[in-house]
């Protein structure tokens, strides 16, 4: 009898979402690999609920990537595995501090080093610049990307934004007026099971090159066109404030409030107020360039890293 694949899930969660959909999409393979499971922690606790300018406050050091210091890791960076299962969610844009933490450690750059890794996200909508980072990160760590999943929220983009602000700021994840539950959708966390089967016979065969292509074929990655545009047009303001209010110290650094009260303020104006214009520019950009969007779509949609 062969022995069982090991796999090792990394994750970092704070409402215990992420975590429930990296136990359906494992589910198939309990007793059939050894699994091990790794949650990052922090030093210094990230706050949750959040208070408004805490939350605001985590958006320089995360964007810059100049994230909290996590605790050692109780896995041995030595041990060797047949797969990585590395799930986490994206904060402004960017993996989520302590997944970033990792993934800039030498712990984590060691225990990458030479292994297959499959991403699972549970997000919001906009997740693929934060992909696009972790996808740097494991080639800095000689670690090969196999297979992507990426399970969002597919309300409209300002309905999310709200649910999760409120989910973030209150820990109140329910239906409230007409607004439905914040997060992922139920359905879609459950049917996540489905994931599974085709990781573990990748990992029972070492066999990785085919992967993406079955996970794709149900579904793992769904991306909307309009929301590239409202993505990439996100990142240069986020950069901005980010050194903005970074020039005036760290986290909590009381000199630095008053910056990060102006951003909280101007985005929850702008958002409300930009978004008509907004969907104006993402519908001409999806008008006049859509050969290039196609191509954006299919190329986020997959494991490679573009040069440059």
């Amino acid at each position: 009898m062969s022995q069982l694949p090991k796999i090792l899930v990394v994750y970092y969660t704070q409402t215990g979402q992420l975590r429930r959909i990296i136990d359906h999409v494992t589910a198939p393979l309990k007793g059939k690999a050894e699994i091990t499971f790794e949650e990052l922690v922090p030093v210094q606790p990230f706050p949750f609920p959040w208070s408004k300018q805490e939350f605001f406050d985590a958006m320089p050091e995360t964007v810059l990537a100049r994230p909290r210091h996590i605790m050692p890791l109780k896995v041995d960076p030595a041990a060797e595995f047949d797969l990585v299962l590395l799930a986490y969610q994206p904060w402004f844009l960017s993996p989520s501090q302590p997944v970033a933490a990792f993934l800039q450690s030498e712990e984590g750059k060691r225990l990458l080093k030479g292994k297959p890794v499959v991403t699972l996200l549970g997000c919001r909508n906009m997740w693929i610049n934060a992909q696009e980072k972790v996808k740097r990160y494991l080639k800095q760590a000689e670690a090969r990307l196999v297979g992507h999943i990426a399970l969002a929220d597919k309300h409209p983009n300002l309905v999310s934004l709200i649910t999760i602000l409120r989910w973030a700021t209150k820990g109140k994840k329910d239906a409230f007026f007409i607004f439905p539950p914040a997060g992922v959708q139920e359905k879609e966390i459950t049917e996540s099971v489905k994931f599974g089967e085709p990781i573990l016979k990748a990992a029972e065969n070492r066999e990785y090159d085919s992967l993406h292509t079955q996970l794709l074929g149900l579904d793992s990655v769904e991306i909307n066109p309009g929301l590239i545009v409202l993505e990439m047009r996100g990142v240069k303001p986020f950069r901005f404030w980010a050194n903005y209010i970074s020039e005036k110290g760290g986290p909590g650094d009381s000199v630095r409030q008053g910056r990060v009260s102006m951003y909280r303020m101007i985005l929850l104006l702008a958002i409300p107020v930009l978004s008509p214009f907004t969907l104006v520019a993402s519908w001409l950009k999806l008008l006049l360039g859509r050969k290039k969007l196609n191509r954006d779509v299919a190329y986020y949609k997959g494991i490679q890293l573009r040069e440059g």
